[in-house]
């Protein structure tokens, strides 16, 4: 098919996309600027994309949104680059603001343990909001001060004056592994818990104690790498007294470095020790035996909370609610040793 050319060969212009269409430059506005729901019908919608297309007409963004007065920019701030959760969140994100003409700029906050560096002193003109997920209790001090609109994502629904928050259902999921692992006669369990102070991870602690009823557990905190994980899990099982016969884990690369403790005290994982993370990453089908473990919707999250900063600034609500979670039982779990 012959695509048309706009008059003069030059550059095509909303009014070339008009004439191909046989409507007008506001409605060439309203379907170009994903405006045009309720107002024109698809079949019109459809037609303007298409002659767009044909025509290779890109519309002028700066001057839209000058106009607009959005940069239709959000920043998305996560604690590492490093943790393939965080890339996961950002990648549903990213897909959201690009159905509706955003772009999504990342910033790493460093080593995920505040005060992170402010932000929005340079970049404040250049963003219209901000999405936070899984920021430490400290980190969140970088927020103040702005009046560009917050979204929270797996952080303290009370806290932050956030304009929305999207939370996974993260008690659940540790009710969900808990029981599972008393299920298989386990009374004796050690918690590896994160060394970085958050509220995802005080959720973990809080619903895992409440889940026990009557087991007894010991809490060990570690660096969020597998040396420091092993190396944690090492003291805990060789410290004095019964020992421990699952490892419970708030995260898969603690749950790696735990499984690393077991092998190098000579211990058979499941059939000594129990193993459990958390997140689901593609670590845990690396690990031999591979990981049971709680599966989390990254890139949901990431579009729930794009979803919702798009929401705020269109003066909507936001969809409310925590999203579910699932436990994935793998070999890395089993029944408890007999004495």
């Amino acid at each position: 098919m012959h695509s048309p050319e706009p008059p003069g060969g030059n550059r095509p212009t909303s009014r070339d996309v008009a004439a191909a269409a046989g409507v007008s430059q506001a409605t060439v506005s309203l379907v170009l600027g994903d405006k045009w729901r309720g107002r024109v019908s698809e079949r019109t919608a459809g037609a303007v994309r298409e002659a767009a297309a044909q025509l290779g007409y890109r519309p002028n963004l700066a001057a839209r949104n000058l106009r607009l007065g959005r940069t239709r920019t959000a920043l998305l701030v996560v604690p590492a680059l490093t943790n393939e959760f965080f890339a996961r969140v950002y990648h549903g994100a990213a897909t959201v603001a690009a159905r509706h003409g955003f772009g999504v700029v990342l910033y790493p906050s460093p080593a995920g343990i505040g005060p992170a560096k402010d932000p929005f002193a340079s970049a404040r003109a250049a963003l219209d909001g901000v999405i936070a997920s899984s920021m430490a209790t400290d980190a969140l001090q970088a927020f103040g001060g702005t009046d560009l609109p917050l979204v929270m994502l797996d952080s303290d629904p009370a806290g932050s004056g956030a304009a929305a928050h999207v939370n996974l259902d993260i008690a659940d999921g540790m009710r969900q592994v808990t029981r599972h692992l008393l299920a298989l006669g386990h009374r004796r369990f050690l918690h590896l818990a994160s060394a970085v102070p958050s509220w995802t991870f005080d959720v973990r602690a809080a619903a895992l104690a409440e889940t026990l009823h009557g087991a007894t557990v010991t809490t060990v905190r570690a660096p969020l790498d597998v040396q420091g994980a092993r190396e944690a899990t090492e003291r805990a099982l060789t410290a004095p007294g019964p020992r421990p016969t699952a490892v419970v884990c708030d995260d898969d690369i603690l749950a790696a470095g735990a499984c690393k403790a077991a092998r190098r005290l000579g211990l058979r994982v499941p059939e000594d020790l129990s193993v459990t993370g958390f997140d689901d990453l593609a670590l845990a089908t690396a690990l031999e035996p591979e990981l049971t473990t709680v599966g989390l919707p990254a890139e949901r999250i990431g579009e729930r909370g794009m979803a919702a900063l798009l929401a705020v600034l269109d003066g909507r609500e936001p969809e409310a609610g925590d999203l579910p979670v699932n436990l994935v039982v793998r070999d890395s779990s089993g029944p408890a040793p007999t004495a």
